[in-house]
């Protein structure tokens, strides 16, 4: 995986032949059906890593030979797994309200740590469950929540794989990292997620030491866009910054999708993500140099 110093990146330019340090989301087109061409494009445009997101919404389950398949494609395509986005599903679900659905949810994830330490990663990412309050009609939520964690921490240790909360609710984010230990528990910041929030990037500087994964986007702050960095109003200038004095140690991912961009070639279009992660990870390394 990347260490520190890998957000530096001495490139020439994409499809230009020369190895990169940058991660795209897989997705990038869509996250269902076969993923083998997008694999293919993303290696052929420079990249060398990949935050996995297919499925990261559905019950779909990966079995032994879909993950061999999976490993067998990045080795082809030169790339190296980032991390992983985990599902929360649909009916397996492990905030859910009912028993079965949550436990089967915590089985979902177990089956992305194991694929993620399969394929050579070190993290998964996951969305809070809602709904997490501060009253006492929102205990039992907190509690499920609890208990999931709880149950997935020994089979995550045990493969070497973090989870990373992904930032949305703010005060249940801090309440989570605050009871559970940072080998175990970390935060995954999204940059689209935090332009929406008029503190966004506040929370981030007071979160920053349990930062271990960032999905990188850009949006107008009033809907979550996934557009090319660069092309909204993200404070991209205090985001390098702060990154670049965080935990954070691995590549600069990149989560933008084609849906918004107005870029209908895929070839184009990770042309201008691998240019813009480029510029990115150019300012994260001076920001770190300077210190």
């Amino acid at each position: 995986m990347c260490g520190r110093g890998d957000l530096s990146v001495g490139v020439r330019s994409a499809f230009g032949g020369t190895a990169s340090v940058l991660s795209i989301t897989s997705d990038y087109a869509t996250s269902v059906g076969c993923p083998e061409p997008y694999l293919r494009r993303i290696g052929q445009a420079g990249f060398s890593h990949v935050h996995w997101c297919h499925q990261w919404n559905t019950d779909f389950v990966y079995f032994d030979c879909e993950i061999r398949q999976v490993a067998a494609w990045l080795r082809d395509f030169g790339l190296r797994l980032n991390d992983l986005h985990a599902s929360h599903g649909r009916e397996k679900n492990w905030g859910s309200t009912t028993e079965y659905e949550r436990l089967a949810g915590i089985e979902l994830i177990k089956n992305r740590i194991e694929m993620t330490a399969r394929l050579g990663a070190d993290v998964v990412i996951l969305h809070l469950p809602p709904g997490l309050g501060e009253d006492q009609a929102d205990q039992a939520s907190w509690s499920r929540l609890r208990r999931s964690l709880d149950a997935l921490e020994p089979y995550a240790r045990a493969h070497h794989v973090r989870i990373a909360i992904e930032n949305g609710d703010c005060e249940a984010i801090e309440r989570v990292l605050t009871a559970y230990d940072p080998e175990f528990l970390g935060l995954c910041y999204d940059s689209g997620h935090g332009n929406m929030v008029a503190d966004g990037l506040d929370r981030l500087e007071s979160l920053k030491h349990r930062l271990i994964s960032i999905h990188l986007h850009d949006n107008d702050g009033l809907s979550d866009q996934h557009k090319l960095p660069f092309t909204g109003t993200v404070d991209w200038s205090r985001l390098a910054r702060i990154i670049a004095s965080s935990s954070y140690t691995k590549c600069v991912s990149l989560e933008t999708t084609m849906g918004n961009t107005g870029i209908d070639d895929e070839d184009t279009f990770l042309v201008r993500v691998f240019e813009a992660g480029t510029r990115l990870a150019h300012m994260i390394e001076a920001n770190r140099q300077a210190t």
